[in-house]
């Protein structure tokens, strides 16, 4: 080979290999100066199968406040929303937790939507492990609410009780004031006798309420005739009609059972029919009917009296609540008995609804699912069938004038058992 030629080959070569030296030298240095990645913290094994299985919201959180797994009561509840913890108080405890391992436990209230509703909430935020965080979280809005029920029930009961109960002293002194009058202390025995009734009835009221709002008021629900529940009904209340000349009208349709019970639905039907002959003028009717819609049967009170004023519709189911209360003094009434048909209705599936006008009268709806025989062929006793429309009460009882029935048929339908004989 020519000299020259393998000189020349040579200084190419080894300029070659001097490049390929020094790429490798700055490829080896670039990569001894590169921080390497933190790998993700994984989720402990077994931490997703658990959290799948609490009934309270879970949700586990990354070093970088993000969201690694959550379980499906925290998304129903809103406290997260895609990676995110969304509720800002919550965040501060996890990054609480993060910086010092201690466990913190808070009370937080939660607005939820557009319109702002208000959650009660009990949050607990543990270390898990060195850099996740768990965060627990149980909703307390029912507990919150039962505790105000309960709370404005004491203080509901505590001045209605003191009214009687002051008119009873005051009376007892005028009588030992007049013990030389015997006109004055007849009259005052008298009035005596009526605040003593009124106290009795308001203290079984209370009694009934607080024994519907427990956690299984129908122990043994039954088959239940809706005809004899409203001769009992009926029947409870016909002699103070005849006393003020008042018909009590009945039209109903054989064959209508409900499961529950009957002692409770008397004492709902009772008080309907007992409100629609204390709230009319005498010489009226009132009328009672009931008959089947669907799967339901429907149980309507309706009356010729002072009719209820607009504004009071929406509030006439709750407790202690009475549109007059000078004509409540007067009738004995307590402010319980719509809440307790309330009850009745909703611890049997149903619910209760109300139409009324000031000065043409009211009719009250009870509607529960009729219980039906079962179909051929099938095995078993008769059950109660599910009821054809949702039956949910609403608060106040209240229907929209398109949906209420009793709205529908005013001034006909049952109540033209208001021109009939009375049974």
């Amino acid at each position: 080979m020519d000299p020259t030629l393998a000189a020349v080959l040579g200084g190419v070569i080894g300029a070659a290999l001097a490049l390929l030296s020094l790429g490798a030298m700055m490829l080896s240095e670039r990569a001894q100066r590169k921080i390497p990645e933190s790998p993700e913290p994984a989720v402990p094994s077994g931490v997703a199968t658990v959290l799948s299985v609490l009934r309270s919201s879970a949700v586990v959180m990354g070093p970088e406040d993000q969201v690694l797994q959550a379980s499906a009561p925290a998304h129903v509840l809103g406290i997260v929303r895609g990676e995110r913890l969304v509720v800002e108080d919550l965040l501060t405890m996890v990054r609480a937790v993060r910086r010092d391992g201690e466990i913190r436990q808070q009370d937080l209230e939660i607005i939820r939507g557009r319109l702002g509703a208000t959650q009660y909430v009990s949050a607990r935020v543990a270390p898990l492990g060195s850099q996740l965080v768990l965060v627990l979280v149980e909703d307390r809005t029912r507990e919150r609410r039962l505790e105000a029920i309960r709370r404005d029930f004491t203080v509901n009961v505590s001045h209605e009780l003191k009214t009687p109960i002051g008119a009873l002293i005051l009376l007892a002194d005028a009588v030992s004031e007049a013990s030389d009058d015997p006109e004055a202390v007849q009259r005052f025995s008298g009035r005596m006798r009526i605040e003593a009734s009124r106290l009795s009835r308001l203290v079984k009221e209370i009694i009934e309420l607080s024994r519907l709002q427990g956690d299984d008021p129908l122990e043994n629900p039954g088959p239940v005739d809706i005809n004899g529940v409203i001769d009992t009904a009926v029947d409870r209340c016909r002699v103070d009609a005849e006393d003020r000349d008042i018909k009590i009208v009945v039209k109903t349709e054989p064959d209508l059972e409900v499961m529950g019970s009957a002692d409770q639905l008397a004492i709902a039907i009772g008080n309907l029919v007992e409100n629609a002959v204390n709230y009319s003028p005498d010489g009226t009717r009132v009328a009672v009917a009931a008959h089947p819609i669907g799967d339901l049967v429907e149980v309507t009170v309706s009356d010729q009296g002072v009719g209820i004023p607009s504004s009071d519709l929406e509030r006439i189911f709750e407790r202690f609540y009475r549109v007059d209360r000078a004509r409540s003094r007067e009738t004995g009434g307590t402010g319980l008995g719509l809440s307790i048909v309330k009850h009745i209705a909703s611890i049997h599936g149903g619910d209760v609804r109300v139409w009324s006008v000031e000065g043409q009268g009211s009719t009250f709806t009870v509607r529960l699912p009729l219980r039906l025989e079962p179909a051929p062929g099938q095995t078993g006793s008769p059950s109660q069938a599910e009821p054809a429309v949702p039956l949910a009460p609403t608060p106040s009882g209240k229907q929209p004038a398109s949906q209420d029935p009793s709205h529908r048929r005013r001034p006909g339908g049952h109540l033209a058992a208001l021109e009939e004989e009375p049974r």
